[in-house]
């Protein structure tokens, strides 16, 4: 049924060809049959004989239903000039005429403003219209005024029900309209959201790699200094600069790899960033702010990247920050951290009761990130994966895994 249903909406014409075949027919049977049957001697012919202009009409009637999604104005002025023809040439009633009734319908729903108060107006007219060309004389006034409202009611229900469609599909498309802006919106909010983290982001790697340029410096003037009275300490210093350069130069590709625009640099001194060292101190923030956290260290701690401390550290940061502010009152929450041979893993839950879908749809914990975004993007910069959706029973997960080498 469905493969009907769908072949007759994807075939209007063809459908409304059939029934106008099918009207023709039958009005044509109604013609002839009331041709061959010889009417009382004391009664007049109550409907349409068979003639050629009887049959014309009924043609063009039939043409009516088969355009009428086609050409809609045009079949109301088809329609009414038929009506008018057989007012004017004495052709009564015939079952064609129900066409008449199906254009006003069509046009209130799909034609101009025109035409559907023409149409609203041929149908209000054709019955008085029709009582006044051909009337019972066998019935009283007040009875042929009840007949004539009763056949005006199903036109005005036509162009009523006709008209309701139209503001129906109008309504619709409105609110398809509103709903396609409102996803562009989102789509381009989302856009600013990942240029502003990636920006951001930029800025803090510049930051890192300007740290270490500077150490390098420093150990490179201390090597130099000590170099014949501490060939010793000369050796450690140029190892300290060799380890250091290669560090600073995998940030530089992260650097110039998030780098979109050439945005003028914020004036000031470049400092070192924080990192997972750090982790404690923030986490007492977060215990003396009210927050009970537990903080656990697995593994043996090394030395990592400073890109990838960075990363871990303002993960934490942001999910801290979003867990007391939107986890609700007796929110907990515990914090883990994993070194593992080639990875550092992070593992950040909490219990609130809160909100956790709008918690990462906010600002960040610094008032500029946006939450899962930001998330995303930090980890997607040092290569590595993000795991977040709501915990079974209430609250937050966030799981990271960082590669403590850099993907080339």
């Amino acid at each position: 049924m469905q493969r009907v249903y769908d072949f007759l909406r994807s075939h209007p014409t063809g459908v409304d060809v059939f029934w106008a075949v099918v009207l023709l027919g039958l009005n044509l049977a109604g013609l002839i049959s009331t041709a061959q049957t010889p009417p009382p001697p004391d009664e007049e012919v109550v409907g349409a004989v068979l003639s050629p202009v009887s049959v014309v009409l009924s043609l063009l009637l039939s043409l009516v239903i088969a355009l009428r999604r086609r050409a809609p104005e045009r079949m109301l002025v088809l329609g009414v000039v038929i009506g008018l023809a057989q007012l004017a040439l004495d052709i009564p009633p015939m079952l064609s005429d129900f066409a008449l009734l199906v254009i006003v319908y069509t046009v209130a729903a799909d034609g101009v403003g025109w035409a559907s108060r023409l149409a609203l107006t041929t149908g209000l007219a054709a019955a008085p219209l029709s009582q006044l060309r051909w009337p019972d004389t066998g019935q009283s006034a007040l009875r042929n005024l009840f007949f004539m409202l009763f056949l005006t009611v199903p036109f005005a229900l036509a162009w009523v029900l006709g008209d309701s469609i139209r503001t129906r599909r109008a309504y619709l498309a409105q609110l398809e309209e509103r709903a396609a802006r409102l996803e562009r919106e989102r789509e381009a909010q989302a856009k600013v959201a990942v240029a502003a983290e990636r920006a951001r982001i930029a800025r803090e790697l510049h930051d890192v790699v300007a740290h270490n340029v500077s150490v390098m410096v420093v150990q490179a003037d201390g090597a130099a200094y000590v170099l014949d009275a501490a060939p010793d300490q000369a050796r450690k210093a140029l190892e300290t600069i060799s380890g250091t350069g290669r560090q600073a130069l995998a940030e530089m590709r992260r650097l110039l790899g998030v780098l979109r625009t050439g945005e003028p640099e914020e004036a000031g001194e470049y400092v070192p960033q924080p990192d997972v060292e750090q982790l404690g101190d923030l986490v007492e923030q977060c215990r003396t702010a009210g927050l009970p956290v537990d903080f656990k260290v697995e593994g043996t701690p090394r030395p990592l990247p400073s890109g990838v401390e960075l990363t871990a550290y303002r993960i934490v940061q942001e999910a801290l920050t979003n867990t007391r502010k939107h986890g609700g009152p007796n929110a907990g929450a515990s914090v883990r951290l994993v070194y593992f041979d080639d990875g550092l893993g992070l593992l950040v839950e909490d219990d609130g009761k809160g909100a956790p879908q709008e918690m990462y749809q906010d600002g960040g914990a610094d008032g500029q990130g946006h939450g899962l975004i930001g998330m995303r993007e930090r980890v997607g910069m040092v290569g590595g994966t993000l795991d977040a959706g709501p915990r079974p029973g209430g609250g937050f997960r966030i799981s990271v895994l960082l590669p403590l080498k850099p993907a080339h």
